[in-house]
Formats: structure tokens, C-alpha cells, sequence
């Protein structure tokens, strides 16, 4: 008897030795699970495998279906941490439990933290906080059918090593909300910079909208995306060499960013001046070059210092004496770049900026920073510069986005979550449905509804974030767009129950789609969680 008793351990020990057992990307080291629900933990394993499950003094067995396939609901837990589990041989540590929120949308809900230290950088320099996490689901689409995994990635703390990375508005949201309850937060990012609601939702919940439906369908043949981007590559290369070597700029024997080059028959213009990058009638693709001469003091010479250039439409390079310093290839992102030690010196100084136009008429943002800056002196670029148009050029290639496209985040990002259990969905987009808005509270009335199918949670909490006030007073047109817009989403709220309209006009910039004060919005949203969390 005793003989069997020890083969059976044997086997036992055996068997979870080989035990190939793979849990998803967002179960890991360092997540963060929802307070005061029983919660799921699923994985995958070979068929019928058997093995165990160990949380706290309690081992649970487990035993894969014929697909492989296995979960467990374990009991509920209070706030706190960090604790371990370990599975099938796999240690999972530094879990805690606490308040977990689905952060999702497009960039104003992507922005990264790194992007608001213009207004905040001492703020974010002196926090840190272990009980705030924060998971960013990786960018991924699929057409075909919804995943129940995504590509690995893993829980980061609020240290300040990871935190650059936040989203910014998840960032400020759970500071005050930690602040407000001393309970964990988890912030679970899943978020794409210029989507669509549509590419959100699944294709049951598209059926009333067999227009995006059909649209999908376009794109489910990959070998059809594959030559697209082929094609896209190839008239995107042309594109570019032509430019390259058809400017002048770049062709002839002194670049135009050499310091010593003789820019006397150069144009003078101003920065934000209509005369430049048009023909009167027409913006005119290609390259646009713009010199300046600086008076750098002594004190400066040889120290690193900073170059602020606002933002540019489209693309741009910028030079220090002839020293690349830094280049953004699209219009959004503000352009500071590090010049380093060695390339200022006293007395005159030449900056030089490349603008590559798509297309459109390019143009320097007003009312943005244009400065050079040093020992916290700074010195002002704006004023006059010399002009001169480098190869003009149609217009660039057009890109296409998948990821805008119908169905495919849903299926890649969303539905790979449907296990998880979450305080609530904050939901900061809408900027690329203000052309079609007649549509949008329709849609992201199935959106809502599709989401909490999803998740198994039919009064899962929603928190539409308004669309911040943008553009210029004298294009009333578009401003009426966007006002329209924030009458739908606002419309949305009030049609689906658990739904809450986050004020955030207020907080727009005329000349930035991404407005900085990130901070007063995610105080408002913590405001609204807690006001419901009491309700």
C-alpha cells in the first residue's frame, strides 16, 4: 500500500514538472485584481493536463479541457497586498488587490506623461507610488476573430522610472484617487491614437451599421493588407528619394545647414507668416528651409542646452551650426530637442530647420514655445528668419491606418480582457468621428453595451470624457463641429444608464488637439468615480 501511495506522489510531482502551463500577457508579476469580487485566473495548458493552483494556505486542482483550455474563480478579496500565487510551477508575485479601470480611446487617452512636463515636470519628478499600476495592452488588430490573448506585456509601477509612460490622464486620475481612498488602483491602458469608435466595437454589436460592417469586411484578406503596404512602402520611398534628391538643400555642395553658407539673397519671413509655403492660391508640397542667427553669450559656450520649435506642419530637422540636433516626422508632438555640450558657442550661432509639407499648407503653431534654452536663460526665436523653398513636391502618398478600420481592436484589444473584472471604463475619444458625428452617440451607445457583454458586467460604470475645446475663434465652422460633437457624447450619457459626461471643454487649447492639463481632468474623473462609488 504504501508502495502505491508513493508512486502516486511521484506521478503527481511527475506531472507538474511537465506541466506546460501559459497564462495570458496581463496575468503577471505586479498586477492589480479587483477588490471585493471573486475573480477568474485562466490560462491554457496541454489537454486534460492536471496541475495546481496555490493562493494563500489553499491548493485548488486543476485540470485543462480537451482544447486546453482552463480557468478558476477564486473567493473574493479585500483591498491589499502584495501577495503570490503560484500555478502549475509558475510564481506570480507582487499582486494587489484594489480598484481596477479600463482606460481607453485615442491619443488624448494614450498621451504619455513624458508629453505634460511642460506644466507638470516637478510634480511627476517628486511621486512615486507602488499601489498605482499601469498595464499598456499592446497595439494589435485582428479582422477575423476575437482573441483571448494578447502579445506579452506586463504591469509597470508608479516609479519614476516607468512613469513617463503612463497615460497622462490615467497618471493624474489615479494619484487623486489613491489619494482620496489609500486604496490600489490598476490602470489598464488600451488606447490607439486616431481611432475611430468603430474599431472598438465587435461585429455583433456593428450589425445596425452594415456600412462599417462591409468596410470591415474589405480588409479581412491579409494577403490584401500585405499589398498595400507593399505598394505603400514602395510609393512612399519614391516619394522621399525624389525629395532628397531633388532639393537643393541637400544636393549642392554646401547644405543649407552648414553655418558658413552665404544666405543673403534668402527671403526674409516670419514664422507664422501666410507669404511662405504657398503660391498664392495653392499650399506647396516638399521641403522648406528656414535660417536664423542667434547671439549666444559667453556663458553659454560649450554647455548643453535646449531647443523649443513649437510644433510644425508636417515634418521637420533641425541643426545647431550644422549639428543635427533632432527631427519629428508628424505634426502633433512639440518639438524640443537636446543640443549637446560643445555645439553653442559665444557670439553668432546659425539654427536651421528643414519643413517637409505632405501636401497641405505647412506652417509654424503660434502661441507655442520658440526658444532656446540654457542655465534656465532663455532666448527667443520668433521674429524674422531667412526662407528659401527647398524641392516643391505633390502630394505625399496617402497611409493607410488598419487600425481604424472596423472591428479589429475589439477583437485584438478588447475581448482579450473579457475575464477581468473592473471598477469602471473611462473613455476619452471622439475626435475622429466629428466628421461623422450624426452617428456617434448610436455608436458608442453599442459600444457601451458591447463592452459590458463582454466583460460579463451589465452596469459596468462608463465615463465619456467631452472633447476639450479646440481650434482657432475665427473657424467657426469647425468649431461648430466640435461643439456638435460634444452635444452627442453628451447625448450618449444620457442615453445609457451608469454613464457619466466628464466636463473637459474648459480645458482645450485652440491650437492643440492634445491639451496639457491633463491633471484638472483626471481630478474630475476621480471626483465622479468616488461621487458613484457613495451613490
Amino acid at each position: 500500500m504504501r508502495k502505491h501511495c508513493i508512486a502516486a506522489v511521484l506521478a503527481m510531482i511527475c506531472m507538474n514538472a511537465h506541466a506546460e502551463v501559459k497564462l495570458p500577457s496581463i496575468i503577471g508579476d505586479g498586477m492589480v485584481i479587483q477588490r471585493d469580487e471573486p475573480f477568474r485566473i485562466w490560462g491554457w495548458a496541454d489537454r486534460q493536463e492536471q496541475f495546481e493552483l496555490n493562493w494563500g494556505e489553499v491548493s485548488y486542482p486543476i485540470t485543462a479541457d480537451e482544447k486546453g483550455q482552463w480557468e478558476i474563480i477564486l473567493p473574493a478579496e479585500e483591498a491589499g497586498g502584495p501577495y503570490t500565487m503560484t500555478i502549475g510551477g509558475i510564481e506570480l508575485k507582487d499582486i494587489l488587490f484594489g480598484d481596477v479601470f479600463l482606460c481607453s480611446g485615442q491619443s488624448n487617452m494614450e498621451l504619455p506623461v513624458r508629453r505634460v512636463t511642460d506644466m507638470f515636470a516637478d510634480e511627476i519628478a517628486s511621486y512615486e507610488n507602488n499601489a498605482i499600476r499601469h498595464y499598456i495592452v499592446p497595439k494589435v488588430f485582428d479582422f477575423n476573430n476575437p482573441q483571448d490573448d494578447t502579445p506579452a506585456a506586463s504591469w509597470k509601477p508608479c516609479t519614476q522610472e516607468n512613469v513617463m509612460e503612463f497615460s497622462a490622464l490615467a497618471y493624474f486620475f489615479a494619484k487623486e484617487l489613491y489619494e482620496r481612498t489609500g486604496i490600489p488602483v490598476g490602470l489598464v491602458n488600451a488606447s490607439w491614437g486616431g481611432t475611430p469608435v468603430e474599431a472598438w466595437m465587435s461585429e455583433e454589436a456593428l450589425k445596425p451599421f452594415p456600412k462599417h460592417l462591409n468596410e470591415k469586411r474589405i480588409y479581412e484578406d491579409a494577403s490584401y493588407r500585405e499589398r498595400i503596404k507593399k505598394l505603400e512602402g514602395e510609393d512612399f520611398y519614391r516619394w522621399n528619394t525624389v525629395l532628397d534628391k531633388g532639393d537643393p538643400g541637400l544636393a549642392g555642395p554646401l547644405p543649407w545647414y552648414s553655418p558658413d553658407l552665404d544666405d543673403k539673397d534668402w527671403k526674409e519671413t516670419g514664422l507664422f507668416s501666410k507669404e511662405w509655403g504657398n503660391d498664392g492660391l495653392n499650399p506647396i508640397g516638399g521641403s522648406h528651409w528656414f535660417r536664423k542667427e542667434v547671439e549666444v553669450p559667453e556663458e553659454w559656450e560649450g554647455k548643453e542646452a535646449i531647443i523649443r520649435m513649437g510644433c510644425i506642419v508636417d515634418a521637420d530637422s533641425v541643426y545647431v551650426n550644422g549639428h543635427f540636433v533632432g527631427n519629428t516626422t508628424y505634426q502633433y508632438p512639440p518639438r524640443k530637442y537636446n543640443i549637446p555640450a560643445g555645439v553653442l558657442k559665444a557670439g553668432k550661432n546659425n539654427i536651421t530647420v528643414r519643413v517637409i509639407s505632405n501636401g497641405g499648407q505647412p506652417s509654424f503653431v503660434p502661441e507655442k514655445p520658440y526658444k532656446l534654452i540654457c542655465q534656465k536663460k532663455e532666448i527667443s526665436l520668433e521674429g524674422a528668419w531667412k526662407y528659401r523653398q527647398g524641392a516643391p513636391m505633390p502630394p505625399a502618398p496617402s497611409m493607410m491606418f488598419f487600425c481604424y478600420k472596423p472591428v479589429c481592436l475589439y477583437n485584438a484589444m478588447i475581448h482579450p480582457l473579457k475575464n477581468l473584472s473592473f471598477s469602471g471604463a473611462i473613455w476619452y475619444q471622439g475626435e475622429s468621428n466629428v466628421e461623422r458625428r450624426n452617428e456617434y452617440a448610436d455608436l458608442l451607445t453599442g459600444m457601451i453595451g458591447d463592452w459590458r457583454e463582454t466583460l460579463d458586467d451589465a452596469s459596468l460604470p462608463f465615463y465619456i470624457i467631452e472633447l476639450a475645446d479646440f481650434l482657432h475663434k475665427d473657424d467657426k465652422t469647425g468649431r461648430k463641429a466640435w461643439q456638435e460633437m460634444r452635444e452627442e457624447q453628451a447625448k450618449a450619457a444620457r442615453m445609457n444608464t451608469e454613464t457619466t459626461l466628464i466636463k473637459n471643454s474648459d480645458l482645450g487649447e485652440w491650437n492643440d488637439i492634445h491639451p496639457l492639463d491633463k491633471k484638472t481632468l483626471g481630478r474630475r474623473v476621480a471626483e465622479e468615480v468616488l461621487k458613484q462609488t457613495k451613490n
